[in-house]
This record gives structure tokens, sequence and C-alpha cells, in this order.
């Protein structure tokens, strides 16, 4: 009566002989989750391009694992990445682009076919569920072009330095007089 059923039957666990993940493991999960989120992703044209800018937050050790899909009529197609396969006809008309924070797919030759909810999807390794990700509608009659939305996104420090060099400079000002 010494040995458990589980051990008379290797490879089988009864309920109360499972075996958990340690605290540890609970942790790293959790750790990575919490360091690894898509803050935003927009979508502007260019040319004849659509461009998807995913900005994201890496603050763990971890590579980020990522995908860009597109879902038009209840079926999801994936674009580009390291998770999913891209299909056929998305390989030759993506290019993409990778910084510190922020991933850029274009996507050429876009056309009203290409309308649908675009996905940029941050994953823990292979094909688990994403741990993060962001969704934008895109409708070719509704872009805007990407030359405002790109100034403004990626200098907006300098806009800011900017602003408060015009403040420290009036402040300066003011106290002269």
């Amino acid at each position: 009566m010494g040995q458990g059923w589980g051990s008379r039957h290797p490879g089988f666990l009864p309920s109360r002989e499972v075996a958990s993940p340690s605290q540890s493991q609970k942790s790293a999960v959790l750790q990575v989750s919490r360091g690894q989120k898509v803050t935003s992703l927009t979508a502007c044209l260019v040319d004849q391009s659509l461009r998807l800018d995913c900005r994201h937050e890496n603050t763990t050790s971890s590579p980020i694992q990522y995908e860009f899909s597109l879902t038009r009529e209840t079926k999801k197609h994936v674009l580009f990445g390291t998770v999913g396969v891209p299909e056929h006809t998305y390989r030759s008309r993506t290019n993409f682009t990778s910084k510190y924070n922020m991933k850029v797919l274009y996507l050429s030759a876009f056309t009203s076919k290409d309308e649908g909810t675009y996905t940029c999807a941050l994953h823990h390794s292979g094909h688990s569920p994403p741990i993060s990700s962001q969704n934008v509608t895109v409708l070719r009659d509704k872009l805007v072009k990407c030359e405002g939305i790109s100034l403004l996104a990626q200098n907006t420090s300098w806009l800011l330095l900017l602003l408060l060099s015009l403040s420290l400079l009036q402040a300066t000002d003011f106290m002269s007089l």
C-alpha cells in the first residue's frame, strides 16, 4: 500500500497527484508577460503601401516573438512574424523593419481587398496564445498619409523638448524684464 496509483501506472497521475508548476516557474511567466506588452498599433498610407507601426515594451531579457495578421471575413491571414507561417500571397508584398521598441510592417500594393482588422501580437514562444496584442481596423478610404503621424509619433521627444525650451525662454525673458 506504500505505492500510490501514479507510481504503479507510469505516465498517469490521478488528480490529487498532478504536478503543478513551481512558484519560480509561475513568477518567470508573470515577469515575461508583464515585461512584454504592445502599447499601440497604428496604420497609415505611404504611397500605395499600408504601414503598420507596432509599438511595444520589453523590460525582460527574453526575445520578443511577434506576429502581424489580418482578419477579413472572420478568417485570419498571417502576414509576417516569428510565430505563424506567412501566407504565400502576402510574402512578396511585405517589408519589415524593427527598432528597439517598434516593429514596422509595410504591405505594398494596398487595395480595398486588404481592408480588415490588423493585429500585432506578442507571444512567449512558438504558437502559444498571445500575451499582448492590439488591433486596428483599416479601411482604404479612411487611411491618412503617414507623414503627419510619423513626425509626431517618432519625434515626440523632440517636440516635447522644443515646447519645454520655448517655455524656458519665455520664463527667462519675463524674469529679465
